[in-house]
């Protein structure tokens, strides 16, 4: 997996501001993730700078205000963190990891359902790689 793709916990906090509301200031991001105000904003400005010298942030520079944006689709950066975690804890396994997701909480009936069409479908794509 590319370091690209490797985030902390807190620039995870800042794009998931940035994949919900769009590109956004440094003000607006912060007014986001510190709503008890324990963190000041220009620790929001360096670590949204760092974002972008990592490649995780892209930044419009046309104005003023800096605007910033996500360089990664959400599911892109969701699949590589579930890509290293499956590798790290489950050595590889993708059953492992689905069976231990499933079994750590209790799962309604609408979640069961949809888990069994993605099920289905992954079956029928599989049959038709073989024909």
């Amino acid at each position: 997996m590319s370091n690209l793709y490797k985030t902390t916990g807190r620039e995870l906090e800042i794009l998931k501001v940035l994949w919900e509301q769009g590109p956004c200031s440094v003000r607006k991001v912060h007014e986001q993730i510190d709503k008890d105000g324990e963190r000041g904003y220009t620790t929001t400005l360096k670590l949204m700078q760092i974002m972008h010298e990592k490649g995780l942030l892209h930044r419009d520079q046309s104005s003023r205000t800096h605007i910033y944006f996500p360089s990664k689709k959400e599911e892109q950066v969701e699949a590589s963190i579930i890509e290293d975690l499956k590798n790290k804890l489950f050595a590889g396994s993708a059953e492992k990891l689905v069976m231990r997701a499933l079994s750590s909480q209790t799962i309604d009936s609408s979640e069961l359902e949809r888990i069994r069409e993605f099920i289905d479908n992954c079956e029928k794509q599989e049959m038709n790689k073989k024909e």
